[in-house]
């Protein structure tokens, strides 16, 4: 397992990671329901085609805090290749926020390998700090998703 992150600009953030997993095995960990519960949401909804819908809810740790909620629509969804999804923050005293678009590729290396590159474009940071913790909470994603597919 390899794995690079790249600052783009000021509103893009890129990573690449190879896991040692059949490309299929990848792409349906992002568009499974029961595959997503088991590493990215406590609860999971996802029209897999272009179009769809998608919702993940996270629980909080706390009970006097949010549970954290984004949704969106699957923008682009090309079968072990592309998955794009807008990327939307529910809050319930603010309301709703496009965060984001979550750009996914997916390359097969060999038959149990696969390159994923992740881009988040959109999202200007407001600081070092901020655009450090986004780089830092996506590549912990992807390293979840690692050991669950390794």
């Amino acid at each position: 397992m390899t794995s690079a992150l790249e600052g783009d600009s000021d509103s893009q953030i890129t990573l690449t990671r190879t896991i040692e997993a059949n490309v299929s095995d990848v792409f349906a960990a992002w568009t499974d329901p029961a595959l997503i519960e088991q590493w990215q949401a406590d609860e999971a909804e996802f029209d897999a085609f272009e179009g769809g819908q998608y919702r993940f809810v996270t629980f909080a740790d706390e009970d006097d805090e949010a549970d954290h909620e984004v949704s969106g629509e699957v923008l682009t969804y090309l079968e072990d290749e592309r998955l794009v999804l807008s990327w939307v923050h529910r809050d319930e005293e603010e309301g709703e926020e496009l965060l984001f678009v979550l750009d996914l590729t997916f390359k097969a290396i060999d038959q149990d390998s696969t390159s994923i590159t992740l881009t988040e474009r959109g999202l200007p940071h407001a600081d070092a700090q901020t655009r450090i913790f986004s780089m830092e909470a996506w590549s912990a994603a992807l390293e979840t998703l690692a050991e669950l597919m390794e």
